[in-house]
C-alpha cells in the first residue's frame, strides 16, 4: 500500500501498476472537498518517486467524481481575491503534477465525472469509460468556470469548437459523444474497465501508444492558424452572448479565457484560467447561483423529511379536465402514476385529452419518448364523465373553475364518492383553503395543491396547509408532487398563499406607476433589463387580464394595502374584454406566428386607454421604476416570512424563482434585499412611503436592519 486516507487510497496491482481509488468516507459520492484535495496532493507526491509502471485512477463508488464540494464554495468565495487565487493555484499544481508523472496514467470513468471530476480525468493521459459514463463542466450554471485546468486541457484535447460548446453550455456529455470527440479513448463493459486501463498502460510501455505526444498536445498552445483561431472563438462568443444574455457572465468569460489562453503553453494558459475563475468567483452572480444550488439541496432535504409520514400514491384522479386538468393528468402519467381525468361535459374531456396528446407529440418530436412509452402514458389516463373507480384512488386533485361556491359544491359531492382516507387537494391560486374546507366532513384529508401554468413546464407546486389539514395529508401531497417531478413548497393558508400574495403588490406597483404617468412599455423594458423574462404588462397579457382582475379582488379583500384607490389600466382592459393573449389584445396585440404561437405586436389603441387612467404624465428614469416595482414585491415577501406563511427565506425566494421566474442570478427577493443591505433597503422604501402601506417596511425588518442582520444569516 502506497497511501491510505479517508478520501482515497493507493496500492500496487500485481502488474506493478499503481491504483489510486477515490472512496470518500461518509459520502455516497466522491467529490473534491478540501480533504480530498489534500490527500490527492499527498498521494501524488508519493507516486512521483514510487517504483511503478503506471497509474490508474478509479472510484470505489457507483460513479467517479461528481465535482467540487459546492457546500464549501460560499465560505471560499467570501475570501479575498488573493486568497482564492492562492487556493486555485495550489489545487492546480496537483493536477499538473498528475499530468507530469514519470509513468503513463489512465482514468477509469465508471459513471459521472463532472466539474473537478472531469478535470481529474483530463489530467491523465488516457480515459476509459463505461457505457453509462457522463462527463461535463456544469460550472457556468454556478456563475463560474472550470478552475482545475478544464479550460486549458479540453480545447487542446478535443478542439476549440467542441470545448467552447461543452464549457459554455454546462451540458453533460454521454459516453458515445465523449468517445467520438476524444474525451474518452475507449468504452468497455463495467467488469472490464480495470483490465482495459491496464492494457492501455501496457501499450504505453511497449510503445504502441505515445503518451508523451498526448502530454505535449495538452501542454502546448493550440495548433490553430490566426484566422482559424478568430473564427472559432469569435463565432462562439457571438452565439454564447446571444444565448446567455448580459446577466450571466460565466459562459462568455469561459470562452474569452480559452481564447486568451489559446496561444500559450500550459503554465501561461493556467494563469489566464486562474484570473478568470477569481473574477467570476467574486461576483454577486456566482454567490447567488451557488446559493441557488444550496437552496435546491435544502428543498430536496426538507421534502425528504416531510414525506416520511406520507401514505402511498399508487393512483390519482383530477376533477376538471381542460388544459389545466390535461396538464396535470399528463404529468402524473408521465411520471408513472395512473390517473382518472373527469369532467362534466365531453367538450372538457376532449380539450384535456387534446392537451395530453399535444404534449406527447412534442416529446416525441424532441426524441424524448418512443411510441411504446407514448402508448403507456396514454393508457394510464382514463377519461370519464362519471365517478367510476374514484373510490379506489389515493388522491384527487380538484381543478374546476376558480369560483368559491362552485368549488365547494364540487368538493362536497366529491367527498361522497371517494374512500374515507382519500386525500382531496384543490388546485386554487387564491381561494382560502379553510373556506373551502367548510364544505367537507373530513377537512383533515384536505389541502391546497397549486400548480402553475403550463403544468409540464413550471417546476413549482405550492402545497397549502389548511387549519385542519393533517400531517399525513400534507406529507402525501408533497410525495405526489415529488413523484410528478415537481418541487413542492409547503405554505400556510392566506389570500394568494405565497406566490400570488407577493405577485399582486408587484402588479399594484405597476398600476400605480401608470396612474402616475409612466409608459408601460418603459416599465416592461426596465424590468426585463433588471432580469425578468418579461415585463409586467406582457406578463399580465400572458396570465390573462380577467384572471388578474379576479385575483386582485381576492387580494384586496384580504389585505387593505393591496386595494387600489384609483381606476387602473387593467380594469379598463377588462371592461372592454381585451384580456391579453387569450383574446388577441391587451397591453399588446397578438397574432399567431408560423408555429401558431402568439407573437407580440403594438396595440394602436392602448395609449388612449392608458391616458384615461392617468392623472399626469411625467418622465421616469429606469431606476425609479425598478425601485418602485421591487420594493413592493420584496416587502410583501418579508411579510410572508414574518407572518409564517412560509417557513424560511430560502423557501420564499425559491417560490418566486420557480413560480414567477424571478431572475435567478439575483438569488430571490430576500437575497436581493441582503445584497443591498436591509437598512439601506428600508431607507430606499422610505423614499416612496407616500405611496401607501405597500412601501412601508415592518418594524421587525427595521430592527433587523439596525442590527446589521440578514435574511440569509449563514
Amino acid at each position: 500500500m502506497i497511501y491510505t486516507g479517508k478520501a482515497l487510497s493507493v496500492d500496487v496491482l500485481p502488474s506493478g501498476t499503481a491504483h489510486l481509488v477515490f472512496d470518500l468516507a461518509g459520502s455516497s459520492v466522491n467529490k473534491f472537498n478540501q480533504q480530498t484535495l489534500q490527500e490527492l496532493q499527498e498521494a501524488v507526491a508519493k507516486l512521483q518517486s514510487a517504483d511503478i509502471r503506471g497509474v490508474i485512477f478509479s472510484s470505489a463508488k457507483s460513479t467517479f467524481i461528481v465535482g467540487a464540494d459546492i457546500t464549501e464554495f460560499t465560505a471560499k468565495f467570501s475570501e479575498e481575491a488573493q486568497q482564492i487565487l492562492d487556493w486555485v493555484v495550489e489545487a492546480n499544481k496537483i493536477f499538473s503534477d498528475i499530468e507530469d508523472l514519470p509513468v503513463p496514467t489512465v482514468t477509469v470513468v465508471n459513471g459521472i465525472a463532472l466539474g473537478g471530476g472531469f478535470e481529474m480525468a483530463l489530467a491523465t493521459d488516457y480515459r476509459v469509460g463505461s457505457a453509462k459514463a457522463v462527463v461535463g463542466f456544469p460550472e457556468v450554471k454556478l456563475g463560474i468556470l472550470p478552475g482545475f485546468g478544464g479550460t486549458v486541457r479540453l480545447p487542446r484535447l478535443i478542439g476549440a469548437d467542441n470545448a467552447n460548446q461543452c464549457i459554455s453550455s454546462g451540458s453533460q456529455i454521454e459516453a458515445p459523444q465523449a468517445l467520438s470527440e476524444g474525451t474518452l479513448d475507449a468504452i468497455v463493459d463495467d467488469e472490464l474497465l480495470l483490465d482495459a486501463a491496464e492494457a492501455i498502460i501496457s501499450q504505453c510501455i511497449t510503445g504502441k501508444l505515445d503518451y508523451a505526444a498526448v502530454r505535449k498536445q495538452k501542454t502546448s498552445p493550440l495548433t490553430l492558424q490566426p484566422i482559424e483561431l478568430s473564427v472559432a472563438f469569435e463565432t462562439a462568443k457571438a452565439l454564447v452572448a446571444a444565448k446567455a444574455g448580459p446577466n450571466y457572465p460565466a459562459p462568455i468569460t469561459a470562452v474569452q479565457v480559452m481564447h486568451d489562453a489559446a496561444m500559450l503553453d500550459r503554465a501561461g494558459a493556467l494563469e489566464v484560467e486562474h484570473q478568470g475563475f477569481v473574477q467570476l468567483a467574486k461576483s454577486e452572480v456566482a454567490a447567488n447561483l451557488v446559493q441557488m444550488f444550496l437552496n435546491d439541496q435544502f428543498l430536496a432535504g426538507k421534502a425528504k423529511q416531510q414525506i416520511t409520514a406520507a401514505g402511498s400514491v399508487g393512483s390519482a384522479a383530477v376533477l376538471g379536465a381542460g388544459i389545466m386538468g390535461g396538464g396535470i393528468a399528463y404529468q402524473s402519467a408521465l411520471r408513472g402514476t395512473p390517473i382518472i381525468m373527469k369532467d362534466v361535459v365531453q367538450q372538457g374531456i376532449d380539450l384535456g385529452m387534446n392537451e395530453v396528446k399535444k404534449l406527447l407529440d412534442r416529446q416525441m418530436a424532441r426524441g424524448r419518448l418512443d411510441t411504446n412509452k407514448m402508448v403507456t402514458i396514454l393508457s394510464s389516463i382514463t377519461p370519464t364523465l362519471g365517478y367510476n373507480d374514484f373510490d379506489r384512488v389515493d388522491i384527487v386533485v380538484e381543478a374546476v373553475v376558480e369560483n368559491t361556491d362552485i368549488k365547494k359544491t364540487v368538493l362536497a359531492e366529491l367527498e361522497t364518492r371517494v374512500s374515507d382516507d382519500t386525500i382531496i387537494a384543490t388546485n386554487t391560486s387564491t381561494i382560502s383553503i379553510d373556506e373551502l374546507a367548510t364544505a367537507l366532513k373530513r377537512p383533515e384529508n384536505f389541502c391546497g395543491m397549486h400548480f402553475f401554468n403550463p403544468v409540464p413546464v413550471m417546476p413549482l407546486v405550492e402545497i397549502i396547509r389548511g387549519e385542519h389539514s393533517s400531517e399525513k395529508t400534507i406529507a402525501t401531497t408533497v410525495a405526489y408532487a415529488k413523484k410528478m417531478g415537481k418541487t413542492p413548497i409547503v405554505v400556510n393558508n392566506c389570500p394568494g398563499f405565497l406566490v400570488n400574495r407577493i405577485l399582486f403588490p408587484y402588479f399594484g406597483a405597476f398600476s400605480r406607476l401608470i396612474h402616475d404617468g409612466a409608459d408601460f412599455r418603459q416599465i416592461d423594458k426596465a424590468m426585463e433589463h433588471y432580469g425578468w423574462p418579461m415585463g409586467p404588462a406582457y406578463l399580465l397579457d400572458v396570465i390573462g387580464v380577467d384572471t388578474a382582475v379576479h385575483c386582485q379582488g381576492v387580494m384586496a379583500a384580504g389585505f387593505d394595502r393591496m386595494a387600489l384607490d384609483f381606476p387602473s389600466a387593467i380594469d379598463k382592459l377588462f371592461e372592454q374584454k381585451d384580456l391579453g393573449q387569450k383574446t388577441g389584445c391587451g397591453f399588446y396585440r397578438y397574432e399567431p406566428d408560423k408555429k401558431g404561437k402568439p407573437k407580440k405586436t403594438p396595440n394602436p389603441k392602448i395609449d388612449d386607454l392608458v391616458a384615461s387612467v392617468q392623472t399626469s404624465s411625467r418622465e421616469f428614469d429606469d431606476q425609479e421604476i425598478v425601485e418602485r416595482m421591487m420594493v413592493a414585491l420584496c416587502l410583501e415577501t418579508v411579510r410572508c416570512l414574518e407572518d409564517d406563511i412560509v417557513a424560511t427565506a430560502i423557501e420564499a425566494d425559491m417560490g418566486l424563482i420557480l413560480g414567477l421566474a424571478f431572475p435567478a442570478f439575483r438569488g430571490g427577493a430576500l437575497r436581493y434585499v441582503d445584497s443591498i443591505g436591509v437598512a439601506k433597503f428600508c431607507a430606499m422604501a422610505d423614499n416612496y412611503s407616500e405611496l401607501g402601506d405597500l412601501y412601508r417596511p415592518t418594524e421587525k425588518m427595521r430592527k433587523l436592519g439596525a442590527a446589521g442582520g440578514k435574511y440569509y444569516a449563514g
